[in-house]
């Protein structure tokens, strides 16, 4: 029993030590991790681009506008932003996208990414009869609509950087037959125009998927992944506005709001010393373990902290003090029929109920606010997203403290004080 108590103290150290060294900063296998910031307190880009639905009945353009919104919002994601605004507006009769990127820089390479359609088919060389030097392109019926995903990876003999795609069930067959037909001939995958690749096909290939190989650089072939993996625009676009913007709430805001969650938080501990005495000092330690952990979390999924992703965690935080209040008021009334130490665990077992309903009712509230499967009657923004994945993961995270943390603290404690 000691020896499991010393190894699970152990471990919560190793953790607690890897998880401050990340959150101050600190090399860890010689790496460091950022912490992102969002638009109120970072700053990032804003861009602005204009939908060509001239074209539409007045009736598809909204569907066409949030079908954008949604293509937009997508490559956004994989652009690996997080929090970002996506939102579509009508100004002076003309139809935009409004996209907001925290920490984002440079402008220019977002809109790149995001405006740019990626244009891909495969086409038959076609032999002239009268000159056998002279070729021609015929596009085939496959092409970037019948993929299904696209990844980067490495060609096993020549160590460059390619695209592996897979194709949908009807582009397999597509694929199959084209091949089939082409044996001996070259197949050409055509990108926004240019050949990027015009391999010769050998034998009929099943399967559904083929790589495209080019001159490409590793960056180069993660931008195709990326636009492959998007889809194409529904509508033309145009990038009308494109802007560096300054953090909304400016360094003093920040302070100020720093500066208050440090009193805040020196109030609490101070606060659960007096209540509780020694056993506060023990819940005191598990919040201090919970902000470290919380912080690391933050930078290494990572997290971009905004305004209301800070209120987040610190609601988090007032649930991780209610846990260790509700587990040491069972603590004092079971003190009073049973040893100390039956009572801590007995303690620890009466307080899970009420823990866990109260946790999980408010992760049942993080799910609808951060609405992850992206549900049409539920209205979600970056920062209450924000707000709602902070709120879940301080949940998680103080429940590890709560129930692991001070509950080993607490038979350490009581194991010493009864020597």
């Amino acid at each position: 029993m000691k020896k499991n108590l010393l190894v699970k103290l152990f471990l919560i150290l190793l953790l607690t030590v890897a998880c401050t060294m990340i959150s101050f900063g600190f090399p860890l296998f010689g790496k460091t991790w950022d912490l992102s910031l969002g638009l109120d307190l970072s700053g990032g880009s804003r861009l602005v681009f204009e939908a060509d639905t001239r074209e539409l009945a007045e009736e598809k353009k909204q569907q066409a506008i949030e079908s954008l919104r949604k293509v937009i919002e997508k490559r956004v994601n994989l652009f690996g932003v997080t929090e970002s605004n996506v939102v579509g507006s009508r100004f002076e009769g003309k139809d935009r996208i409004i996209v907001e990127l925290p920490g984002i820089n440079d402008p220019k390479t977002a809109s790149d990414l995001i405006g740019q359609t990626a244009q891909l088919y495969f086409a038959e060389v076609a032999v002239s009869e009268d000159n056998p030097e002279q070729t021609s392109l015929v596009p085939t019926n496959l092409t970037g609509a019948d993929l299904k995903s696209a990844d980067t990876v490495f060609d096993p003999n020549t160590g460059k950087p390619s695209v592996s795609i897979e194709f949908t069930d009807e582009g397999s067959k597509k694929f199959e037959e084209i091949t089939e037909l082409n044996i001996g001939k070259p197949l050409a995958i055509i990108l926004d125009g240019e050949i990027v690749s015009a391999p010769v096909v050998n034998e009929k290939i099943s399967g559904g998927t083929a790589q495209i190989s080019g001159n490409f650089s590793v960056e180069e072939a993660s931008q195709l992944e990326v636009q492959l993996n998007a889809g194409a625009l529904p509508v033309p676009v145009f990038l009308v506005e494109q802007k560096t913007i300054t953090a909304s709430l400016g360094v003093d805001s920040v302070n100020v709001s720093l500066r208050a969650g440090i009193v805040g938080l020196i109030m609490v501990l101070l606060f659960m010393v007096l209540m509780y005495g020694r056993y506060g000092l023990i819940a005191d330690i598990a919040l201090i373990i919970f902000g470290v952990i919380t912080l690391a979390i933050y930078k290494l999924i990572p997290v971009t902290l905004t305004l209301p992703g800070i209120a987040g965690f610190l609601l988090a935080v007032g649930m991780a003090v209610d846990s260790n209040i509700l587990i040491f008021e069972r603590l004092k009334e079971e003190i009073k029929l049973k040893p100390i130490r039956e009572a801590l665990e007995v303690s620890f077992g009466k307080a899970w109920d009420s823990i866990r309903d109260a946790n999980v009712a408010t992760l049942v509230t993080s799910f609808i606010l951060a609405n992850p499967l992206d549900w049409e009657f539920l209205h979600v923004s970056g920062p209450v997203r924000g707000f709602a994945i902070t709120l879940a993961l301080g949940i998680g995270v103080s429940l590890f403290t709560g129930l692991v943390v001070s509950r080993n603290l607490l038979r350490l404690f009581i194991r010493e004080e009864k020597k």
